[in-house]
């Protein structure tokens, strides 16, 4: 593997992060409110399957005794 000096190193990363497309500040405010909307929709489906999974397991073991 061929050595490489710091310093050209460093202006290759240089080069290669002026080619990125950073997102706007109106992008990341959108994307992070669905990030917290889409949280908020797993949770209560996740909370509506717990709930659903509890009573039948309470009914399931309640029909034994």
């Amino acid at each position: 593997m061929a050595k490489i000096s710091p310093f050209k190193f460093l202006q290759e990363v240089r080069a290669e992060a002026d080619k990125v497309t950073w997102p706007t500040r109106r992008e990341t405010m959108i994307t992070t409110a669905m990030v917290f909307v889409m949280v908020a929709i797993a949770s209560v489906l996740f909370l509506v399957a717990d709930q659903i999974i509890r009573i039948v397991v309470a009914f399931v073991l309640g029909m034994g005794s």
